[in-house]
């Protein structure tokens, strides 16, 4: 008899399971069920810039903090406002003095953009909670290169800025309208300031 209830048993399994894998997976695309619905959307995040990072050799400072009495980023609708953020490196160090015959070479400004763009990206990460799948376009940079007064080459400079972001979030999503100038000073005597309206996903 115990025989004949396990055969049953294992028939109804057998008959059974496709419809409840079935239903199952169902469930995943509906939103009656907000846990499994918060699994696989956490699942899919932090994807495919994370990978970039990572192939890049990358990883990103942690977000700098406001040197003055502003805000790093404001958000208005889909757009992030991101303030003039500094050639700051990791161990807080910044990269300063004028760019140009007698002070800072090109391939130095160049390196200085390209650190500010590393601490533009914290900012992003830190405001879409650890998320720059978020990111939809990097809509604008405005660059200002502290110069010698013959220095003609701002856009060169901030081509470390633009690159690092092409590569990062690709040639659509990463390329953007800019514009570099030159200034006599600069805060702290850094080499180089840069902001950024960047667009989020809904």
């Amino acid at each position: 008899m115990v025989r004949f209830f396990s055969a049953v048993a294992v028939i109804a399994f057998l008959t059974l399971a496709p419809f409840v894998a079935t239903a199952f997976v169902s469930l995943l695309h509906t939103k009656s069920y907000p846990i499994i619905t918060t699994i696989a959307t956490t699942a899919r995040r932090m994807v495919h810039i994370e990978a970039k990072l990572e192939e890049l050799g990358i990883t990103l400072p942690p977000a700098p903090a406001a040197a003055a009495n502003y805000q790093p980023v404001q958000r208005s609708g889909n757009l992030l406002f991101l303030s003039g953020h500094l050639p700051l490196n990791a161990d807080g160090g910044l990269h300063t003095g004028k760019v140009g015959n007698g002070g800072k070479t090109v391939e130095e400004g160049y390196q200085a953009a390209r650190q500010v763009a590393l601490n533009l990206m914290a900012t992003l990460q830190k405001e879409l909670d650890g998320d720059l799948d978020k990111v939809d376009q990097i809509v604008k940079l405005f660059g200002i290169v502290q110069s010698q007064d013959d220095f003609y080459e701002q856009h060169k400079v901030i081509n470390g800025c633009s690159d690092l972001f092409v590569q990062v979030f690709g040639s659509e999503k990463g390329f953007h309208s800019r514009s570099a100038i030159g200034t006599n000073a600069l805060p702290l005597n850094i080499s180089v300031e840069i902001e950024a309206i960047v667009r989020i996903k809904d």
